[in-house]
């Protein structure tokens, strides 16, 4: 069982008596723990140099310490080789080096979801603009989840299938399992969109026999500008290099090249290193929990806030009735209504942090004709108590709009 109230002792903006919040936006940036914000601190102070390039005992150290990150993403994504890791600023990055170094060619069909995130929609759109593939959508079951029958009728002939493993828009889980070895079947490759999974579920990508994912940093307690792709070898080196100069390669000539092996040639240029190293100990704290608790519990909230919204007759959940199947999110809107004045209510009011507007998922609003919403996103940090102020503020709001 999670001790949430030892857990908020870590983030200290949950401690601040001035300046109290109640921060359901996690779906966008979760908070960092003091040991996240430790680990940044000490690379800039006691070794702020550059790895694999200077021959110096600083230079060693972020060298060794970027080494082990890479080797504790790995293993706890359960990868085969850290040479399957690839460090990007963030998932949009991620998707545009797959999008981008992959041999794809005209006439190639890809597979994505009607609830993409505008990172793994815009890429492969520019991608059909540029070269000619054929890009489909997979329209979702009327409660938001995944249509597998259509999915088994539109496979066929597919090269790539990207999908987002846990929506951000209302926080289903596709069953990435299935979808995988229907995939392989059908000699296609799968990337998964992990950015919102990571954080609340356990990722197996030897267990899943997933082709590629990437997740983000900044939604897993870490800090921004931080991310990973992994890819399975033998694709990884088969891929072209996207972003290219310093550290990427070997050797070089006034007209000649010579790349380095993955995953040093898709890390172009000077890395964020601290952000790399904080991302390791933002693992540490999460190995430090279970995920098990963290599901049950965050369950908990969302059921119950689910509870008491079920009540307003206005309101409209977007995704299944049931919160179990929303994971960490509870996503909802009133119709005509433009949510981001109530969402500076709920600040103004009761300093509650939510998300107002389309969560980069516009294509879904304009498909829907549905004007805006209001995302509540839930940590093992959130409270029943904070839940509680929450859903007293808004039926205060909802007597005088």
């Amino acid at each position: 069982m999670l001790d949430v109230h030892k857990i908020r002792k870590d983030f200290d903006i949950l401690n601040n008596q001035n300046n109290p919040i109640i921060y359901f936006d996690n779906a966008c940036m979760s908070l960092k723990p003091k040991q996240v914000i430790s680990a940044v601190s000490d690379y800039y102070v006691n070794y702020p140099a550059c790895a694999g390039r200077s021959s110096h005992e600083l230079g060693d150290k972020v060298t060794s310490k970027i080494k082990e990150v890479r080797d504790l993403v790995a293993k706890f994504i359960n990868a085969k080789k850290s040479e399957e890791i690839i460090f990007t600023r963030n998932t949009t990055e991620s998707i545009n080096l797959i999008v981008n170094s992959f041999k794809f060619k005209k006439g190639d069909i890809i597979l994505i979801s009607d609830k993409e995130h505008n990172s793994n929609l815009i890429p492969w759109l520019c991608l059909r603009d540029r070269i000619g593939v054929i890009i489909k959508i997979l329209k979702s079951n009327k409660d938001g989840t995944f249509d597998i029958d259509n999915f088994k009728k539109e496979i066929i002939g597919a090269r790539f299938v990207s999908l987002v493993h846990t929506s951000n828009l209302d926080g289903v889980t596709i069953p990435a399992k299935e979808i995988i070895e229907i995939a392989h079947r059908h000699n296609s490759l799968v990337f998964l969109d992990c950015a919102q999974s990571i954080p609340h579920k356990k990722i197996d990508v030897s267990e899943l026999d997933v082709d590629f994912i990437a997740f983000s940093g900044h939604k897993m307690y870490g800090p921004t500008g931080t991310g990973v792709l992994y890819g399975k070898s033998k694709l990884i080196e088969d891929l072209d290099s996207f972003i290219v100069g310093g550290e990427t390669v070997s050797n070089s000539t006034y007209d000649s090249y010579e790349f380095l092996p993955a995953p040093e040639k898709f890390e172009a240029g000077l890395q964020d290193y601290a952000g790399i190293i904080g991302l390791g100990e933002a693992i540490h704290y999460l190995n430090s929990l279970n995920y098990k608790d963290i599901e049950d519990y965050e369950y908990e909230l969302n059921y119950y806030i689910t509870s008491e919204l079920e009540k307003i007759q206005q309101i409209k959940i977007i995704g299944p009735s049931d919160a179990k199947y929303r994971s960490g999110i509870v996503n909802f809107y009133i119709e005509n209504m433009n949510m981001q004045q109530m969402a500076v209510m709920l600040n103004d009011m009761s300093h509650i942090a939510v998300r107002a507007g389309r969560h980069c998922v516009h294509a879904w609003f304009n498909d829907k004709n549905i004007m805006n919403s209001i995302r509540l996103s839930f940590s093992f940090y959130n409270t029943k108590e904070e839940a509680e102020i929450f859903i007293k503020s808004l039926n205060k709001i909802m007597k005088i709009i």
